[in-house]
C-alpha cells in the first residue's frame, strides 16, 4: 500500500491477477490497471510467461519508505 502516490501499470507481457482492496482484476499484455494511493495491492502471475509492466507513479512522494507491506513472501521490510 502506498500513501503518497497513485500508480498506473501498463502490462507489456504475461498475465496476472491483481487484488485491489476487495476486488480482483485480471490483466494480460496490452491492458492497464490504475492503483489509487491507500489501496491494498497484491499481484499474482497467472500464466507461464514472465510478467513485465511499466509503472508510472504520480503523487506527492515516491520514496520506498512510503510503502506499507502487509504481507511479503520475499522477506522485504
Amino acid at each position: 500500500m502506498d500513501f503518497g502516490r497513485d500508480e498506473h501499470w501498463f502490462i507489456l507481457e504475461g498475465s496476472a491477477s491483481i487484488r485491489l482492496d476487495e476486488k480482483r482484476v485480471n490483466v494480460v499484455s496490452g491492458q492497464c490497471v490504475d492503483i489509487k494511493k491507500g489501496e491494498l495491492l497484491r499481484i499474482e502471475i497467472t500464466g507461464q510467461e514472465e510478467l513485465s509492466f511499466i509503472e508510472i507513479q504520480t503523487g506527492d512522494y515516491s520514496g520506498e519508505d512510503d510503502i506499507e507491506r502487509l504481507e511479503d513472501d520475499f522477506g522485504r521490510t
